[in-house]
């Protein structure tokens, strides 16, 4: 039986065991520097406002990783409209918000690991109970992130994705 290789983590530098099975990107790809301090905007772990017009939620993206009970995710940004966002908002910190209907939104993160561009790809957002992220759920269509969601990913592409040709946050250690 051989263990499961390491990894090195790209943020800090240091020998990880196992695989690396999260990235996440630490806002919307539409958040520009210095947004932070101008009016009608809103960075937090969990949502983002840009001139209180647009607005989006952290979700992830789960892909099996075949052969395992493993779960690779990417920490991704989706827009929804400024009702369903209300909605969202008012249920955070409900216990039962996971019994809500799914929001229809937009992918707002460039994942530069796929072509084509996987910006304004058709999801669905899925609250899960309090304290844990949405699940966002990709339109079934023939993009190579979406194929990804439903039939998985061996543990070479796990290896590949790895690799993040952006600054993403770390994996969780």
């Amino acid at each position: 039986m051989t263990s499961a290789p390491g990894f090195i983590c790209t943020t800090c530098g240091t020998p990880h065991a196992g695989m690396p099975l999260h990235h996440a990107a630490p806002a919307p790809h539409y958040w520009l520097p210095g947004m932070e301090s101008a009016p009608g905007c809103l960075l937090s772990s969990d949502q983002c406002v840009i001139n209180a017009e647009h607005y989006f939620v952290r979700g992830l993206i789960e892909i099996p990783v075949q052969g395992t009970d493993e779960v690779f995710s990417w920490g991704v940004w989706v827009s929804l409209s400024r009702t369903n966002f209300g909605r969202m908002s008012d249920r955070w910190d409900t216990p039962g918000r996971e019994a809500e209907p799914s929001y229809f939104g937009w992918l707002s993160t460039e994942l530069p690991a796929y072509s084509p561009t996987t910006l304004n790809l058709k999801t669905h957002v899925h609250t899960r109970p309090v304290g844990a992220r949405p699940l966002v759920e990709l339109e079934p269509t023939a993009h190579p992130l979406a194929v990804e969601q439903r039939e998985g990913i061996g543990r070479d592409r796990v290896r590949e994705l790895a690799a993040p040709k952006e600054p993403t946050e770390p994996p969780a250690h």
